[in-house]
């Protein structure tokens, strides 16, 4: 994410794991009634980060499964570069409560700190974007 005041850095949310460590991660969640998954991203920024932002670009998408007692759940996460234009940090506008933490990383601590390998690997597209920019 491009920040307001010029740097580069990527806006992480702390998780509480099944372990009661923190899994560091890039915030998400799910279109609303009619929204678009672009008006998605913005707002789910802005509930679990405090940040207001522009989008820049589309990275890519996730698709990952997973088990619930039920059923099988399948999910595509789509992943934007974005620019920061107001807010300050705070999880406390979180609606489900799921964040424990927001912090700052800059780009060269997101692969040590991301939890999941798929996010890493986003990461990754980010410094490679970064590099070009320079």
């Amino acid at each position: 994410m491009l920040c307001s005041d010029g740097s580069l850095r990527v806006a992480l949310i702390g998780r509480l794991n099944r372990g009661g460590r923190i899994d560091w991660c890039v915030p998400k969640g799910h279109p609303e009634g009619d929204e678009t998954i672009e008006q998605a991203a913005v707002r789910e920024i802005a509930e679990e980060t405090g940040l207001e932002v522009d989008i820049l670009e589309h990275l890519g998408d996730i698709r990952y499964e997973f088990q619930t007692p039920e059923k099988t759940v399948v999910k595509t996460v789509h992943h934007f570069l974005m620019q920061q234009t107001g807010g300050e940090l705070t999880i406390e506008n979180d609606p489900d409560q799921e964040a424990v933490d927001v912090q700052w990383f800059s780009l060269d601590e997101l692969e040590k700190q991301l939890t999941h390998e798929n996010e890493r690997r986003l990461a990754r597209k980010v410094i490679e974007w970064a590099r070009a920019e320079e």
